[in-house]
């Protein structure tokens, strides 16, 4: 297999491109010219260098690929750039789109999706047949995700080759967005943290990406899957986080300070443009936005076997800890 991977050198792209290459299956990276590339770094990929809209790249990139897989996204929460975001995840997403229909054998895509999408399912358990009922978005992730997924659902209808995944919380080692929080728990200097009983769903990058191969290879066109090992609630995961690395889970910080304090640093970001630590949309997703998922789909039609929760949790420590 030939595949292009859009956005190879973030935290999903990276492991995706390394497992692929790891199989013996040539691989072509599109990445930014002011990406970071260590990630990449001794990995026999080849780069083709643009940004996700340029039509001009993506068409270089894709020429005699088999696959594409399009992980490239923004991905925040708070105070974000909405116009950049509705650019990568929409307009990005649309790009790919045309440039894998103009291919003279357009490729099979693999899209890296959210579970986001679905928007609030107010703690039901769903899978992929779920319906959205949200009004409106949580986030402007959410939203130019769900917008983006529209266009992959209207590709498929129009008679190429498309499959979804919709990956939970997706957590390892190197993970930039939960990662540092993890390794300062791992250190002890994470006395409280806010939203304990939050469940979420839980995804090594490596079962996800693997996932994705499956998915390529395995799946037909227009199918949807939701990419999880399990739930647990925040709380119960720095426990399980804890008992491998002999460190006290943090207390929950209580609820009314912590909305307080992100509605008084929500005004103060949007004038300066800073993305606070807290603010009224992430206190939104702490405390108000559940989305419960079941993976089993994935586990049933792809074979998927992904490690379990307390596994991906101890593993991280111990890498962590290690380190």
């Amino acid at each position: 297999m030939k595949a292009l991977v859009t956005g190879a050198n973030g935290f999903t792209g990276s492991h995706l491109v390394k497992l692929l290459v790891a199989q013996g299956n040539g691989v072509v990276g599109l990445v930014r010219r002011t990406s970071d590339l260590s990630r990449l770094a001794a990995v026999d990929v080849k780069l083709i260098y643009g940004d996700i809209t340029d039509k001009d790249a993506l068409n270089q990139a894709m020429a005699a690929v088999d696959v594409v897989f399009h992980t490239a996204a923004c991905v925040d929460l708070g105070i974000v750039d909405t116009a950049r975001m509705e650019r990568v995840n929409v307009e990005g997403t649309r790009t790919v789109l045309a440039a894998v229909k103009a291919q003279p054998t357009p490729p099979k895509l693999v899209y890296c999706s959210t579970i986001g999408i679905y928007g609030d399912t107010a703690g039901q358990v769903i899978d992929e047949t779920y319906q959205r009922t949200q009004v409106g978005f949580s986030s402007a992730y959410d939203e130019t995700k769900y917008n983006a997924q529209q266009l992959v659902n209207q590709h498929v209808a129009d008679g190429f080759a498309a499959v979804s995944v919709m990956p939970g919380g997706i957590f390892g080692a190197d993970d930039p967005h939960f990662g540092p929080v993890i390794k300062l728990f791992l250190k002890g200097r994470l006395p409280l943290w806010p939203g304990c009983d939050r469940i979420t769903g839980i995804v090594h990058v490596d079962d996800l990406v693997q996932a994705m191969v499956l998915a390529a290879e395995k799946a037909p066109s227009g199918e949807h899957f939701i990419i999880s090992a399990g739930e647990l609630s925040i709380g119960e995961m720095f426990k399980v986080l804890g008992q491998a690395a002999g460190v006290k889970a943090p207390a929950d910080a209580p609820q009314p300070l912590v909305r307080a304090i992100g509605g008084f640093l929500d005004p103060i970001g949007k004038a300066f443009a800073w993305n606070a630590p807290l603010n009224n949309e992430l206190v939104h997703y702490i405390y108000d936005r559940c989305v419960r998922i079941s993976g089993e789909k994935a586990m049933r039609d792809l074979g998927w076997q992904p490690r379990s929760v307390p596994e991906i949790l101890t593993g991280i420590a111990q890498e962590l800890t290690a380190t």
